[in-house]
């Protein structure tokens, strides 16, 4: 797969010209509602996915690393929410915060600075074990491993340790018979944490804002996946991209979308997560969207991506 290029063209000379209030793609107010159902931005047909049926059992987990480098692209966001939306399908979930910001922990109401046990103290500690660090959260069958700033030492700690890359995946060995996804929030870094998590991980979820600046910093991205799986984890695989903070009504998010599309082909899901206040609202609530605001478009757009990545 070659890297992506991101670069910047004029518009079709053919399409309609913005101004005109007849054209209401192009106007502020989103488009019909036919493009956001039937067309994914900017305009591939929908794959059809199938509503996921029940399952008999649960286990042994697939493990999914959401991993960016660049920070403020929805990595937390999309990790509470399709977790949620996973669980709905009747998906058992653990999601693991492991960032040392703790900002997933925040996300679903807890406090990472009261906490006396965390994913530091399973990584650093051989006495801790993890079911001593799981949190039950409020969504039923979702499972939260938290996270505080103590975090940021493991990463200094690790550096003299015999397999240090190997480090979350033997924490997380003794439970994936219990979930069936393990969802891996990464720090906005490159660093051995993130590493961990990619040795550890099955596939590589990649949210990616709608952004110019944010297309460049995929291709770093990609090199530290393929040496990955070339000297730690051969199973390795990028389940897909996720596009996140669309906006419809800006030329450029839609240019962005459309090279993401053409440099990614079928990696990029059809779920496509929009620019929502939403979003900020649920972070104070302490929920996920899915519950929040059931019925919200960004509730609708994490159902779909669940659907996808449980097809895949």
């Amino acid at each position: 797969m070659g890297n992506p290029q991101a670069v910047l063209w004029s518009p079709d000379p053919d399409a309609p010209a913005p101004a005109e209030p007849a054209e209401p793609a192009e106007t502020v107010a989103p488009g019909p509602v036919k493009e956001t159902v039937d067309e994914v931005p900017p305009g591939r047909p929908r794959r059809a996915v199938p509503v996921p049926g029940p399952l008999d059992g649960h286990g042994p987990a697939t493990v999914l690393a959401m991993c960016n480098q660049k920070g403020g692209v929805g990595k937390t966001t999309s990790t509470i929410n399709l977790g949620a939306a996973l669980a709905e399908y009747g998906r058992r979930v653990l999601l693991v915060d492991f960032d040392p910001q703790g900002a997933l922990s925040v996300g679903l109401g807890v406090q990472p600075h009261q906490l006396d046990q965390t994913i530091y103290n399973l990584i650093v500690e051989r006495k801790t074990t993890i079911d001593e660090v799981i949190m039950p959260t409020s969504v039923d069958g979702m499972d939260l491993l938290p996270s505080n700033i103590d975090l940021s030492a493991a990463e200094v700690q690790l550096v003299t340790e015999v397999g240090r890359e190997q480090t979350l995946g033997r924490c997380l060995a003794p439970v994936l018979d219990r979930y069936d996804y393990v969802l891996v929030d990464c720090q906005p870094s490159l660093g051995l944490l993130t590493v961990n998590a990619l040795a550890c991980a099955d596939g590589v979820l990649i949210p990616l804002e709608c952004e110019f600046f944010s297309l460049r910093g995929v291709a770093l991205l990609m090199d530290t996946i393929e040496k990955v799986q070339d000297r730690l984890n051969p199973k390795l695989e990028i389940t897909g991209i996720l596009a996140t903070m669309y906006d419809p009504r800006t030329l450029h998010t839609r240019e962005v979308m459309t090279r993401v599309v053409e440099a990614f082909g079928e990696l990029v899901f059809d779920a496509v997560i929009n620019r929502t206040v939403r979003f900020p609202e649920t972070t104070v609530a302490g929920e996920p969207i899915t519950r929040w605001a059931t019925k919200s478009a960004g509730a609708e757009a994490y159902r779909a991506l669940a659907r996808e990545v449980i097809a895949r």
